[in-house]
């Protein structure tokens, strides 16, 4: 790109390219968004444009020198849509995905009263997006979320002010259930399920830039479910939830898992890619059975 100002539809053609160049898929879409970000816009209004002024030009060309070395559009956007919320996003945290979105669908199947819910546990809370996604939902609930990494916390506890849900919920660092008390209705966790000799195989956006300690779980990926799942029933009313997300054909496996814990499936549900997604269990003694409040 030249030092003088040139068209957007120049800017865009160039964009494109580099970003084709480095292997990203859908390059023409992602110069559009990069353009957008860049200019602080909408789609709507980058058809109104015909130039790019200097100063945003030079804030795109390093934006997709990022997105060229595969760095997540979202880190270079600082912000990401879930659910019906937009949530600040860092190295800290895995990138909310809309897959995610099927524990809170598989949620409100199960518990469709909306008084239902009064306390939820997100453990592993990253963003905090699956625990404010709940919070949206139930409005009578108060919420925890826990995460191993204290930057994480934080980052959470902002996007639960960015929100307007800060004053139903509390962000704290610590590992599962270390100090914590009482019972909850919902225990919802998105743990690291990736096996360890899968790691490298993984995209460059995921494996390079999205922490190890919340992809990484174990020779076989299921550390995290059994030690959640070891005392996951302690924490747990009488009526209570736990759901999970899951990697693909982690069902089996997860399910036998809690069922030696002494709890049974009560549903599982795919995401938009029809892979199961979120898996729910129940005490084996409780009174409901799916969807039934």
């Amino acid at each position: 790109m030249s030092a003088n100002p040139v068209s957007l539809k120049q800017v865009l053609d160039d964009t494109a390219r580099a970003l084709a160049q480095a292997g990203i898929e859908s390059a023409r879409m992602e110069a559009r968004r990069l353009a957008c970000w860049a200019l602080g816009c909408d789609a709507a209004g980058l058809l109104t444009r015909d130039t790019i002024p200097e100063d945003v030009r030079e804030r795109l060309i390093s934006a997709v020198k990022r997105r060229c070395r595969r760095e997540p559009m979202a880190m270079i956007e600082g912000e990401t849509g879930f659910w019906s919320l937009t949530l600040g996003v860092s190295e800290a945290t895995l990138i909310p995905r809309g897959d995610s979105e099927a524990l809170i669908e598989a949620l409100l199947a199960l518990r469709p009263d909306r008084a239902s819910v009064r306390t939820i546990l997100d453990l592993g809370t990253g963003t905090g997006c699956l625990l404010l996604a709940a919070l949206s939902e139930y409005p009578e609930a108060f919420g925890v979320g826990i995460d191993l990494a204290p930057e994480a916390a934080r980052l959470a506890l902002r996007n639960a002010a960015r929100n307007r849900l800060g004053t139903r919920s509390v962000f704290l660092a610590g590992s599962w259930f270390t100090a914590l008390k009482g019972q909850f209705d919902l225990i919802l966790s998105n743990p690291p399920y990736i096996p360890a000799g899968e790691i490298a195989g993984l995209m460059p956006e995921v494996r390079d830039y999205e922490p190890s300690r919340a992809l990484a779980g174990g020779n076989d990926g299921l550390d995290a479910y059994r030690a959640i799942l070891t005392e996951a029933s302690d924490y747990l009313s009488p009526s209570g939830l736990v759901i999970f997300e899951i990697g693909q054909g982690q069902e089996r496996d997860v399910t036998r898992i809690a069922q030696e814990k002494g709890l049974k499936l009560c549903e599982a549900r795919a995401d938009l890619g029809g892979i199961i997604r979120a898996l729910c269990f129940e005490r084996e003694d409780s009174a409901l059975s799916p969807g039934y409040e």
